[in-house]
């Protein structure tokens, strides 16, 4: 018979908990409210991994310190969609036509701003997204760009362009239809991660070659950003009663079987 003690297992879950919020304690990014409040919802997030959070809200781009705070705001046409943070530079992916519409209808770009100031550098088009841009992000000098599907399609593509946006080649995903698309896309942890609507929204993962590796019920489709060694900040849009909105971000870390894990508050002392 053993002799051991083993702590109760309430002490080890609360200790598991501690770990992780002293990791997105260290990291500089937790659980924060965007102060704004905005006519349309939020569509997608990134951070400069430093101390920024930007925010694209359909018709404004928004710059706020960790915790929400609002650092600048700037308008911008209908529709910008989900974005990314490279080198000084934010990447948004922008329709300024129709979205899940057949080949045509769609009018899909890329607008570039400056993170500091988030005033408008350049616009590149993208026609080959025929459903309507709608989110984007980079992986090793490539940008990837995912967006609307009409009704009935039987799978999503990603669009990979080079750094002039040139398109390199379009990747099929054996998705199945998701609603409207994809609309949020990261890479991290060796795999893409695809956030979709729905009743309920959906979750996809995919490994470096677009091969199906998961997909769970779980809402990542107004932001999902990298932090590093597998954490996460998921948006979360919020309509108040007068039909106006705001948004938070929700710490979460990458499971194998789960696909994310929303991460607990510190615990409460005894």
């Amino acid at each position: 018979m053993s002799l051991v003690s083993h702590p109760p297992l309430r002490l080890i879950v609360a200790f598991s908990m501690l770990i992780s919020w002293s990791f997105a304690a260290d990291s500089g990014f937790q659980a924060a409210t965007c102060e704004g409040i905005y006519k349309r919802h939020v569509q997608g997030i990134c951070t400069d991994a430093q101390d920024a959070i930007y925010w694209s809200w359909t018709d404004a781009i928004v710059k706020t310190d960790r915790q929400g705070h609002i650092l600048r705001q700037v308008q911008a046409p209908d529709h910008q969609g989900d974005l990314c943070h490279v080198e000084g530079k934010l990447y948004v992916a922008v329709n300024l036509g129709k979205f899940n519409q057949p080949a045509g209808a769609a009018d899909s770009w890329v607008f570039v701003y400056d993170s500091d100031s988030l005033a408008e550098l350049a616009r590149y088009p993208v026609p080959e997204v025929v459903h309507g841009a709608g989110g984007m992000a980079y992986r090793n000098g490539h940008f990837y760009i995912v967006g609307g599907l009409p009704p009935g399609a039987d799978g999503n593509e990603v669009y990979e362009y080079d750094a002039s946006f040139k398109l390199v080649k379009r990747h099929a995903l054996a998705s199945g239809y998701t609603l409207m698309g994809i609309q949020t896309v990261e890479y991290a942890e060796g795999a893409w991660w695809f956030g979709c609507y729905g009743k309920p929204a959906v979750l996809l993962r995919a490994d470096e070659a677009f091969q199906m590796t998961g997909r769970w019920e779980i809402n990542a489709s107004v932001g999902i950003a990298t932090l590093g060694q597998g954490r996460f900040l998921i948006a979360e849009n919020l309509v108040g009663p007068d039909k106006r909105n705001t948004a938070r971000v929700k710490l979460a870390r990458a499971d194998a079987q789960q696909g994310l894990i929303f991460e607990a508050p510190i615990p409460a002392s005894p």
